[in-house]
């Protein structure tokens, strides 16, 4: 970090004099390590390190949810999409904006208090896929986020002043920051966003008391580093490999996994085609937190052509495989590919497909961890300019989007909502300019199918990718899913509705208009005895922008945040 970067965190610091007060409480390390053990808070992204997203609370369940009730609700006073996870600390929801953060009284549904952010007026220039935060941090009394203009700021969870800022990266070259960071071992980690407009990504350490960056890994690897050879000339200075989704964390491994992004441009040739992996883009890496050490990794895509970013959730499990436990990470990737990595090592467990149609691949050799691509993606890799588009499944969004899954680990069941389109596909050459979409296609829009639904919500076996159920959805659903003991399934819709699914059979046992599109994430929680769910609504999201879907226009703009409970 140079001087006037760390000078700029230290004058907050010291200006907020951290006070015994704001230290004294709130999500201690040990709050963290226990969030799945203690009902009453969500004190960690994914409710949960391992990012499970499931709770065994029960008093809402299959029977019961026909009762289910909004308690409160309350204006986010925003028209961004709104894609978060809140947080509840000690009575208290926490939850961000694009442009501000909150404290709610999680029973009442008063605000305790907002602190707005002070953003530039170009901020929004090189956002390619809507405007929005998904999550925050919290420990020793301080919420950390990042903010959009690629800036790190830390708050007093009982004021919310601002306690320090840290510049992360110039958002005028591309860079932007929208993932929660997560606190692992004492460090604060943080992703980047930016992969359509030539950034070269990375993960960050930081110190959570002053802002001060501890280290930086890289995910596009230089000259002279490991994977160095696997880039021609200088390309992995603008490969990408951004960082948007907030990694999970094994506190007993001790190790970080978290995804990175699609290849910079999405044009494989200009990135040295089939004979060039382009380490380390589209993979999980398993990190140090201390240190940003890289301990192993899995590339998902090599050299990936059609920008499926590894960057999915990675999902922390104890299974058995062959009649022996162990310990593994469930991925459901934009590439069509269900993955079981064991997390000690980053073997490849299992990896087939999940989705009805995947173009690029014919499978995955399980023995060296690669695809088998098809003549179509050989050719593609191969050729920097393209006469003709050819028909590419899944589209740039997936088989499966940013939009978490849930895993029940008492049924070894993971729940998504997946994707059921294509797009069209072709190469071209293309020159980085700053602030403008850096891709090297011409991306004309998705294919759609007029006699098959656009996604579904499935129950998935990890092991196998097969479906136990699928809902088919006429519009897909880009909102997260949460499972409960309670037999439940939870997610929203593009139009709206808040909807608890039965997890035996996928029949739809309740919903709820919130009155926006839903792209966000619920929780569940407890007090005295009564179990909530709270979840936010605000449309908008990479479906909205881009799928051209007429049904999505009577669906208005405008936020706020739900909390529900049985009415008896």
């Amino acid at each position: 970090m140079n001087k006037n970067l760390l000078s700029l965190a230290l004058v907050g610091s010291l200006a907020a004099g951290f006070s015994g007060s704001a230290m004294a409480t709130g999500a201690s390390t040990n709050d963290l390590i226990n969030d799945t053990k203690t009902p009453g808070d969500v004190t960690t992204y994914g409710m949960g390190y391992g990012q499970q997203r499931f709770s065994k609370l029960n008093q809402i369940n299959r029977a019961s949810v026909k009762n289910l009730v909004p308690k409160w609700n309350l204006s986010l006073d925003s028209n961004q999409p709104q894609s978060q996870q809140p947080l509840l600390i000690d009575g208290i929801l926490y939850l961000p904006t694009v442009n501000a953060t909150l404290a709610v009284d999680a029973i009442t549904g008063k605000q305790l208090w907002k602190t707005p952010l002070d953003l530039p007026e170009d901020v929004y220039n090189a956002v390619c896929c809507g405007n929005h935060n998904r999550g925050l941090a919290a420990h020793d009394g301080l919420l950390f986020r990042t903010v959009i203009d690629a800036t790190i700021i830390a708050l007093d969870m009982k004021t919310g002043k601002q306690v320090w800022k840290t510049l992360v990266e110039d958002y005028k070259q591309g860079y932007s920051m929208t993932a929660a960071p997560v606190i692992a071992n004492g460090v604060l980690l943080a992703g980047i966003s930016g992969g359509e407009y030539g950034i070269r990504g990375f993960i960050d350490g930081y110190d959570p008391k002053t802002g001060q960056r501890l280290w930086r890994k890289f995910t596009t690897a230089a000259p002279g580093e490991p994977g160095g050879d696997t880039w021609p000339a200088d390309t992995y200075k603008r490969g990408g490999g951004s960082t948007w989704i907030t990694g999970s964390y094994d506190p007993e491994l001790d190790l970080v996994f978290w995804g990175t992004g699609n290849g910079g441009p999405w044009n494989a040739a200009f990135r040295g085609g089939v004979t060039m992996d382009n380490k380390y883009i589209a993979s999980v890496l398993a990190l140090r937190p201390k240190t940003g050490e890289l301990v192993w990794h899995y590339q998902f895509s090599p050299n990936d052509a059609y920008d499926y970013d590894g960057v999915n959730e990675n999902v922390l499990a104890e299974i058995k495989v062959e009649g022996k436990a162990r310990k593994v990470i469930l991925h459901a990737d934009r590439n069509g590919f269900f993955y079981v990595i064991d997390r000690t090592n980053g073997q490849l467990i299992s990896a087939n497909k999940f989705v009805n149609r995947v173009d690029w691949a014919k499978g995955i050799d399980i023995k060296t961890g690669r695809p088998i691509l098809t003549d179509m993606a050989e050719k593609h890799k191969k050729t920097l300019v393209m006469e003709k588009a050819d028909e590419v499944w899944p589209s740039a969004l997936g088989g499966k989007n940013w939009m978490p899954m849930a895993y029940n680990p008492e049924t070894n069941t993971a729940f998504a909502n997946t994707l059921n389109f294509g797009m069209a596909y072709r190469t071209m050459e293309q020159e980085w300019k700053r602030g403008t979409f850096y891709i090297g296609m011409d991306f004309t829009g998705f294919a759609y199918d007029s006699k098959q639904p656009r996604g579904y919500l499935k129950a998935i076996d990890p092991l196998t990718g097969k479906d136990k159920w699928a809902v088919p959805l006429a519009i897909p659903h880009f909102a997260g899913v949460m499972a409960t003991k309670g037999g439940l399934v939870f997610t929203g819709s593009m139009l709206g509705e808040f909807i608890a699914y039965d997890d035996q059979t996928g029949k739809k046992l309740w919903s709820f208009q919130t009155g926006s599109g839903m792209v966000s994430m619920p929780i569940t929680w407890e007090k005295d005895g009564k179990q909530y769910i709270t979840v936010t609504s605000g449309t908008g999201g990479v479906y909205a922008l881009y799928s051209g879907d007429e049904r999505l226009k009577n669906t208005p703009t405008g936020s706020s945040i739900w909390t529900f409970a049985l009415s008896k």
